[in-house]
Protein backbone atom coordinates (compact mmCIF):
# COMPACT_ATOMS: atom_id res chain seq x y z
CA UNK A 1 0.00 0.00 0.00
CA UNK A 2 2.81 2.69 0.54
CA UNK A 3 3.80 2.77 -3.10
CA UNK A 4 0.31 2.25 -4.29
CA UNK A 5 -1.15 5.42 -3.67
CA UNK A 6 2.28 7.25 -4.88
CA UNK A 7 1.94 5.70 -8.19
CA UNK A 8 -1.43 5.56 -8.55
CA UNK A 9 -1.15 9.26 -8.03
CA UNK A 10 1.45 10.04 -10.56
CA UNK A 11 -0.90 8.23 -13.00
CA UNK A 12 -3.99 9.82 -12.13
CA UNK A 13 -2.15 13.56 -12.74
CA UNK A 14 -0.47 12.41 -15.47
CA UNK A 15 -3.80 10.85 -17.32
CA UNK A 16 -6.72 12.85 -15.71
CA UNK A 17 -4.84 16.40 -16.15
CA UNK A 18 -1.02 17.02 -17.60
CA UNK A 19 -1.61 14.92 -20.71
CA UNK A 20 -5.04 16.36 -21.52
CA UNK A 21 -3.94 19.82 -21.30
CA UNK A 22 -0.46 19.18 -23.44
CA UNK A 23 -3.59 17.43 -25.83
CA UNK A 24 -5.72 20.36 -25.97
CA UNK A 25 -3.03 22.47 -26.20
CA UNK A 26 -1.53 21.27 -28.57
CA UNK A 27 -4.71 20.61 -31.53
CA UNK A 28 -6.27 24.26 -30.40
CA UNK A 29 -2.85 26.09 -29.17
CA UNK A 30 -5.37 27.47 -26.64
CA UNK A 31 -4.22 26.56 -22.72
CA UNK A 32 -6.92 24.74 -21.23
CA UNK A 33 -5.95 25.63 -17.77
CA UNK A 34 -7.62 28.97 -17.52
CA UNK A 35 -8.07 29.96 -13.79
CA UNK A 36 -6.62 33.72 -13.42
CA UNK A 37 -4.73 35.95 -11.14
CA UNK A 38 -7.58 37.77 -9.51
CA UNK A 39 -9.15 37.75 -6.56
CA UNK A 40 -12.47 36.89 -7.79
CA UNK A 41 -14.79 33.36 -6.61
CA UNK A 42 -13.36 31.44 -9.53
CA UNK A 43 -9.49 31.85 -9.35
CA UNK A 44 -9.77 31.96 -5.98
CA UNK A 45 -11.44 28.45 -5.52
CA UNK A 46 -8.42 27.44 -8.37
CA UNK A 47 -6.04 28.75 -6.29
CA UNK A 48 -7.47 26.69 -2.93
CA UNK A 49 -7.80 23.17 -5.27
CA UNK A 50 -3.84 23.72 -6.57
CA UNK A 51 -2.55 24.29 -3.11
CA UNK A 52 -5.41 20.92 -2.29
CA UNK A 53 -3.49 18.88 -4.60
CA UNK A 54 -0.10 19.43 -3.84
CA UNK A 55 -0.65 18.70 -1.03
CA UNK A 56 -2.36 15.58 -1.35
CA UNK A 57 0.87 14.59 -3.53
CA UNK A 58 3.62 15.85 -1.00
CA UNK A 59 1.66 14.24 1.73
CA UNK A 60 1.58 10.56 -0.37
CA UNK A 61 4.81 10.94 -1.07
CA UNK A 62 6.21 11.81 2.80
CA UNK A 63 4.28 8.52 4.00
CA UNK A 64 5.93 6.07 0.71
CA UNK A 65 9.34 7.75 1.92
CA UNK A 66 8.83 7.80 5.57
CA UNK A 67 6.18 4.99 6.72
CA UNK A 68 5.47 6.13 10.04
CA UNK A 69 4.68 9.56 9.08
CA UNK A 70 0.75 8.98 9.28
CA UNK A 71 0.86 8.90 12.98
CA UNK A 72 1.38 12.50 12.28
CA UNK A 73 -1.92 12.91 10.32
CA UNK A 74 -3.97 11.55 13.45
CA UNK A 75 -4.98 8.31 12.00
CA UNK A 76 -9.03 7.38 12.65
CA UNK A 77 -8.19 3.97 13.47
CA UNK A 78 -11.90 2.50 13.60
CA UNK A 79 -11.68 2.46 10.12
CA UNK A 80 -8.31 1.20 9.04
CA UNK A 81 -10.18 -2.25 8.30
CA UNK A 82 -8.61 -4.70 4.90
CA UNK A 83 -12.28 -4.13 3.58
CA UNK A 84 -12.57 -0.54 4.19
CA UNK A 85 -9.08 -0.39 2.17
CA UNK A 86 -10.29 -3.15 -0.28
CA UNK A 87 -13.20 -0.57 -0.76
CA UNK A 88 -11.22 2.82 -1.39
CA UNK A 89 -8.80 0.71 -3.71
CA UNK A 90 -12.31 -0.23 -5.89
CA UNK A 91 -13.15 3.70 -5.95
CA UNK A 92 -9.82 4.96 -6.92
CA UNK A 93 -9.26 2.54 -9.81
CA UNK A 94 -13.18 2.65 -11.04
CA UNK A 95 -12.70 6.85 -10.61
CA UNK A 96 -9.95 7.26 -12.44
CA UNK A 97 -11.19 5.04 -15.65
CA UNK A 98 -14.43 7.17 -15.24
CA UNK A 99 -12.45 10.34 -15.37
CA UNK A 100 -9.98 9.30 -18.41
CA UNK A 101 -13.32 8.13 -20.61
CA UNK A 102 -15.07 11.45 -19.34
CA UNK A 103 -11.25 13.00 -20.33
CA UNK A 104 -11.48 11.46 -24.33
CA UNK A 105 -14.86 12.31 -24.37
CA UNK A 106 -14.90 15.93 -23.86
CA UNK A 107 -11.96 16.36 -26.34
CA UNK A 108 -11.02 19.47 -27.25
CA UNK A 109 -14.06 21.45 -25.03
CA UNK A 110 -11.78 20.04 -21.70
CA UNK A 111 -10.91 23.23 -19.42
CA UNK A 112 -9.63 23.49 -16.30
CA UNK A 113 -11.74 26.17 -15.32
CA UNK A 114 -14.35 28.71 -17.14
CA UNK A 115 -12.82 29.46 -20.26
CA UNK A 116 -14.39 32.92 -20.48
CA UNK A 117 -12.25 33.74 -24.28
CA UNK A 118 -13.16 30.37 -26.40
CA UNK A 119 -16.48 29.17 -27.05
CA UNK A 120 -16.59 25.36 -25.90
CA UNK A 121 -18.59 23.14 -27.56
CA UNK A 122 -21.89 21.27 -25.44
CA UNK A 123 -20.52 17.57 -24.35
CA UNK A 124 -23.57 15.70 -23.58
CA UNK A 125 -22.72 11.81 -25.12
CA UNK A 126 -21.13 9.02 -23.58
CA UNK A 127 -20.59 9.08 -19.92
CA UNK A 128 -22.17 12.67 -19.49
CA UNK A 129 -25.53 11.16 -20.71
CA UNK A 130 -25.60 10.22 -16.85
CA UNK A 131 -23.70 12.84 -15.15
CA UNK A 132 -23.49 16.59 -16.25
CA UNK A 133 -20.39 16.68 -14.32
CA UNK A 134 -18.46 13.22 -14.53
CA UNK A 135 -14.91 14.61 -14.43
CA UNK A 136 -15.62 15.83 -10.97
CA UNK A 137 -17.55 13.57 -9.62
CA UNK A 138 -14.46 11.01 -10.44
CA UNK A 139 -12.30 13.30 -8.33
CA UNK A 140 -14.91 13.60 -5.57
CA UNK A 141 -14.77 9.75 -5.64
CA UNK A 142 -11.06 9.70 -5.91
CA UNK A 143 -11.04 11.56 -2.44
CA UNK A 144 -13.47 9.48 -0.83
CA UNK A 145 -11.18 6.33 -2.05
CA UNK A 146 -7.79 8.18 -0.42
CA UNK A 147 -10.08 8.29 2.85
CA UNK A 148 -10.85 4.76 2.68
CA UNK A 149 -7.44 3.71 1.66
CA UNK A 150 -5.58 6.24 4.15
CA UNK A 151 -8.24 7.30 7.29
CA UNK A 152 -6.76 10.10 9.34
CA UNK A 153 -7.81 13.81 9.62
CA UNK A 154 -5.87 15.17 6.87
CA UNK A 155 -7.66 12.97 4.31
CA UNK A 156 -10.79 13.65 6.32
CA UNK A 157 -10.41 17.85 5.93
CA UNK A 158 -9.01 16.92 1.91
CA UNK A 159 -12.19 15.22 1.05
CA UNK A 160 -14.60 18.08 2.82
CA UNK A 161 -12.78 20.51 1.52
CA UNK A 162 -12.52 19.09 -1.78
CA UNK A 163 -16.11 18.17 -1.85
CA UNK A 164 -17.71 21.94 -0.96
CA UNK A 165 -14.88 23.66 -3.33
CA UNK A 166 -16.29 20.80 -6.08
CA UNK A 167 -19.54 21.67 -4.80
CA UNK A 168 -19.13 25.60 -5.27
CA UNK A 169 -17.10 25.27 -8.73
CA UNK A 170 -19.79 23.60 -10.65
CA UNK A 171 -22.56 25.87 -9.76
CA UNK A 172 -20.57 28.45 -11.57
CA UNK A 173 -19.43 26.19 -14.42
CA UNK A 174 -23.22 25.46 -15.13
CA UNK A 175 -24.52 28.92 -14.63
CA UNK A 176 -21.53 29.78 -17.52
CA UNK A 177 -22.80 27.32 -19.67
CA UNK A 178 -26.00 27.94 -19.38
CA UNK A 179 -25.22 32.12 -20.74
CA UNK A 180 -23.04 30.18 -22.85
CA UNK A 181 -24.90 27.42 -24.44
CA UNK A 182 -28.81 29.05 -23.66
CA UNK A 183 -31.34 27.08 -24.11
CA UNK A 184 -29.19 23.70 -25.27
CA UNK A 185 -27.88 23.48 -22.02
CA UNK A 186 -31.26 24.33 -19.86
CA UNK A 187 -32.46 21.27 -21.46
CA UNK A 188 -29.93 19.09 -21.08
CA UNK A 189 -29.98 20.17 -16.86
CA UNK A 190 -33.67 18.69 -17.25
CA UNK A 191 -32.83 15.44 -18.68
CA UNK A 192 -29.27 14.72 -16.82
CA UNK A 193 -28.34 14.72 -13.21
CA UNK A 194 -25.69 17.11 -12.00
CA UNK A 195 -24.14 13.88 -10.68
CA UNK A 196 -25.81 10.50 -11.43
Amino acid sequence: MRYFLLIYFIIYFAFAFFLPTYRVWKITKHNPVVFGKSDNAHDYIGKVFKLLMASIFIVVLLQTIFPNFEAYLLPITRLERNEIRIAGIALLLVSLLWTILAQIQMGNSWRVGIDQEKKTDLISSGVFRFSRNPIFLGMMVTLLGLFLIFPNTFTLIVLILGFILIQIQVRLEEEFLTNLHGENYRSYRQSVRRWL
